[in-house]
């Protein structure tokens, strides 16, 4: 009987250590490992700056066309814009003149 409940208790004694330790390795490789883990973040970072980019850049080309579209505003367009749409759109030059097309950017 005395030995049976030593066996027990020795069980029982490990039995918390083993469970705690098997729990903690699990969440453990989880964080580390998981498609949400410590491995990923790196290259999550890299794909967020390169959309940052693109975002910037869109945001840009955005801004200019508004910023030419008040240009063209009913009324009163500019006359500087007009004769460089007219031009690109002909291909037409003043007299003396030689048009060069140009390459969208």
């Amino acid at each position: 009987m005395r030995i049976k409940r030593s066996v027990t208790r020795f069980f029982l004694g490990l039995v918390i250590p083993a469970i705690s330790l098997s729990v903690a390795a699990y969440f453990g490789s989880h964080a580390i490992w998981s498609e949400t883990g410590l491995l990923t973040l790196e290259e999550t970072e890299a794909r967020l700056s390169m959309q940052q980019q693109q975002l910037d850049q869109v945001s840009g080309q955005r801004a200019r066309l508004e910023h030419r579209i008040a240009l063209m505003a009913e009324g009163h367009p500019d006359p500087d814009l007009v004769e460089e749409l007219a031009r690109v759109d002909l291909m037409d030059g003043g007299p003396g003149q030689v048009a060069i097309p140009r390459t969208a950017h």
